[in-house]
C-alpha cells in the first residue's frame, strides 16, 4: 500500500487509480480499509476509489507521540489527507466511525462534492452504543485495551451480542478481523494512538452545535440507514437527511450497521444512483423536502411510513 506523510504521521491508503470522479472511503474504530472489500469491486473503473486506514486502532505505523486524535484531530486528518494527494470534488463516504462530518463544521468543505453517510455516528452518538462505551472503558483503564485486545482473537467475544457481533446481521471472517485487531494487540503505540481517540470524545452540548454548523454545506448528501442497525438510532437516518438542504434518506433492509458487508450490492446501487443523479446537472433539492428512497428503490416522503 502507499502511504503519505501527514503532520500526525504516515497513513497508509489503497488507491484505485483513473481519472473517474473521486470517492474516500473512511472505516470505523478498529477496522481498516477492508470494510469497503466488497463495495469497491462494484465501482473502481468508473470512479477512482482512496481507502485510507486511519489511526482508529487498526493501522499499522504508530502516529507522532504529540499526534492530536481526538475527534475533531481525526476529522482535520481527512481534510489534510485530501490537500495532500490533491484530491479534488470528492464524495466522502464514512461508515461506522462519523467523525470526518466535522470537516463541515470547521468550513473545510472545498475539496467535498458530496457526503454519503452510511449507517455511522451522528449527533450526540459518540462513542455508539454498548460496544463504543465498552471500549471507552477499556481505554481508560490501564492494560485495558491490551486485555480488551487479547480477547479478541477468541470466536466468541468477537461475535459477542455486546461488541463486534451487534454490528452484522452475518459474522465476519475470522480472517478480515485478526488484520483488524492484530495492530493494537501487538504494537502499544497503536493502543496509544487509540486511546488518544476513545478517552477524547467531546461533551455532548459540542457534539450538538458541531451538528448544527453542518446544515451550512450545500452539496448532495446520501443517508444510507440500515434497518437492523443496533449501535445508530434508527431516527437519526430522516434526522441527518432533514439537516442538509440536499439531503437524501435511503433505508436499508437486511443490514446493520456495516452495511459494506451485509448488503455490499446494494450499497453499490444506491451510490451509483446517488452519483449519477447529483452529478447530472438539475435543481437542487429545497431545504424542507427531502425525499426519503427505501432500498427497494420506491420513493416516499417524510411523515409516510417514517
Amino acid at each position: 500500500m502507499p502511504q503519505v506523510e501527514l503532520s500526525s504521521g504516515t497513513i497508509a491508503y489503497e488507491d484505485t487509480g483513473g481519472d473517474g470522479p473521486v470517492l474516500v472511503f473512511l472505516h470505523g474504530v478498529l477496522m481498516d480499509h477492508t470494510v469497503w472489500r466488497k463495495v469497491v469491486p462494484g465501482l473502481r473503473g468508473t470512479y477512482r476509489c482512496v481507502l485510507p486506514t486511519l489511526p482508529l486502532g487498526g493501522h499499522r505505523t504508530p502516529m507522532r507521540p504529540d499526534a492530536d486524535l481526538s475527534l475533531r484531530g481525526q476529522a482535520l486528518l481527512v481534510g489534510e489527507f485530501l490537500d495532500r494527494l490533491d484530491l479534488r470534488e470528492v464524495t466522502l463516504v464514512l461508515n461506522d466511525w462519523g467523525g470526518a462530518q466535522l470537516l463541515l463544521s470547521e468550513g473545510h468543505t472545498a475539496r467535498i462534492a458530496r457526503l454519503a453517510l452510511v449507517a455511522c455516528e451522528a449527533f450526540d452518538n459518540y462513542p455508539p452504543g454498548r460496544p463504543g462505551r465498552s471500549l471507552v472503558r477499556a481505554a481508560s483503564i490501564p492494560g485495558g485495551l491490551a486485555l480488551l485486545t487479547h480477547l479478541l482473537r477468541l470466536r466468541p467475544v468477537r461475535r459477542a451480542p455486546n461488541g463486534w457481533g451487534a454490528m452484522t446481521e452475518h459474522p465476519i471472517p475470522d480472517a478480515i478481523m485478526d488484520a483488524w485487531f492484530r495492530p493494537a494487540r501487538t504494537d502499544p503505540g497503536v493502543r496509544r494512538d487509540l486511546a488518544k481517540y476513545l478517552t477524547s470524545t467531546p461533551p455532548r452540548r459540542q457534539l450538538l452545535e458541531w451538528s448544527e454548523q453542518m446544515r451550512a454545506f450545500e452539496g448532495p448528501v446520501l443517508v444510507a440507514w440500515a434497518a437492523q442497525d443496533r449501535l445508530m438510532p434508527r431516527e437519526h437516518g430522516p434526522r441527518l437527511a432533514g439537516l442538509f438542504p440536499r439531503g437524501r434518506l435511503a433505508e436499508i433492509e437486511g443490514s446493520r450497521t456495516l452495511v459494506p458487508e451485509d448488503r455490499p450490492d446494494e450499497l453499490v446501487r444506491l451510490l451509483q444512483d446517488f452519483l449519477h443523479t447529483t452529478s447530472t446537472p438539475g435543481t437542487p433539492r429545497t431545504p424542507g423536502t427531502h425525499g426519503s428512497t427505501v432500498a427497494s428503490g420506491h420513493e416516499k416522503t417524510p411523515g409516510h411510513g417514517e
